[in-house]
């Protein structure tokens, strides 16, 4: 039996807010859900998990409408889901009321249910969340029926506000396999039998890293899984380093080049370090215009030729600055210097 483990999509979000390409970003997310859907038909998975958070806030009905469409081009494949703490089931959640294809199955039970699909003689168990917050560990004292049969736990949470997850219990607990959701990285915890999927796609800067689904098979008693990356960017966090000769025109290419290195889809939080010519200013919005920047960050100094400040200033506040630090310097002092540099000459009207 071939499973996809799939968790927090959070169809509906459009990451990057402020960003000129927040929009496509929202499109991505649905793209991507659209490609899990496509591998299921392709790989012939025949159950597909997702534990909670399938949408970003409470859906509505057309998304609703929207992901069931594409549940019914997968007819041979049971879908099997619970509501998360984002997508939590209100009382008036269009989630309660929605007819869904005949392949879908909604643990939407505020306690722990579980549903036997005969034809994979499997059980898979699960609740949902009512509340955008539950403290309690519920998982904790699941354990699975007492029968022959593949038992999957669908769990959602892990921290102190989002059903405290306590790993030792749920290993001792007996399931061949759980799939959990609310973390967006990826995280294996136990090999072959405890993970967290991740967020199919990257939601913030910090998701750094590949992003996908678990594909799982169970066989002769065991279960074996790989991660399978499938998002359509990733954030990036690049690091260049400047000296005395860096302009601006040659950092653009060396960002131009290092972009095109780990592709130009991906969006990047950029940081400059290093020293550079006193006279030269970088600019940061020319950078961002290179592709999908999100951020930059100068942390860049100046690089002062300090014996000719020291004679240019000799008898003033500047000159008695560079004197009082010693030739061979700690980098606290180093720091000290340059900072202490920028704002004497900037209070003087000059860089």
């Amino acid at each position: 039996m071939r499973f996809i483990h799939l968790a927090d999509v959070h169809l509906g979000a459009a990451p990057d807010a402020d960003s000129p390409w927040c929009e496509q970003r929202e499109n991505d997310i649905w793209e991507t859900f659209q490609k899990v859907i496509a591998d299921v038909k392709e790989k012939q998975v025949e159950l597909l998990l997702i534990c909670g958070d399938l949408f970003h806030r409470q859906p509505l009905r057309k998304e609703l409408r929207d992901a069931n469409y594409l549940f019914t081009t997968i007819p041979d494949t049971t879908v099997v889901l619970i509501a998360g703490n984002r997508d939590y089931l209100k009382e008036d959640s269009y989630y309660l009321s929605f007819s869904w294809s005949k392949n879908v199955v909604c643990l939407f039970g505020e306690a722990c249910d579980a549903v036997y699909l005969k034809q994979l003689n499997t059980y898979v168990y699960g609740l949902s969340y009512y509340s955008q917050e539950i403290s309690k560990p519920y998982y904790d004292n699941i354990r699975p029926l007492k029968k022959d049969a593949c038992h999957i736990l669908l769990a959602h949470g892990g921290d102190t506000h989002h059903i405290p997850i306590h790993i030792e219990r749920i290993k001792q607990a007996g399931f061949d396999y759980v799939a959990l959701g609310h973390m967006h990285n990826p995280q294996i915890l136990q090999e072959n039998a405890i993970a967290y999927s991740g967020s199919p796609e990257p939601l913030d800067r910090t998701e750094t890293g590949a992003h996908g689904y678990i594909l799982g098979e169970y066989a002769n008693g065991q279960v074996q899984i790989q991660f399978c990356p499938c998002a359509k960017r990733q954030y990036i966090s690049l690091e260049v380093e400047t000296d005395r000769e860096s302009t601006q025109l040659s950092l653009e290419d060396t960002l131009k080049q290092g972009m095109q290195e780990h592709g130009m889809e991906n969006i990047y939080h950029i940081t400059l370090v290093g020293l550079r010519d006193a006279d030269v200013m970088f600019y940061p919005e020319k950078i961002q215009a290179l592709g999908y920047v999100l951020e930059v960050v100068d942390r860049t100094e100046p690089d002062y030729d300090f014996e000719k400040l020291k004679e240019r200033y000799r008898g003033t506040l500047i000159g008695e600055f560079i004197e009082y630090f010693p030739a061979k310097r700690t980098e606290l002092e180093t720091k000290a210097l340059y900072y202490g540099m920028q704002a004497l000459l900037q209070s003087r009207g000059e860089r």
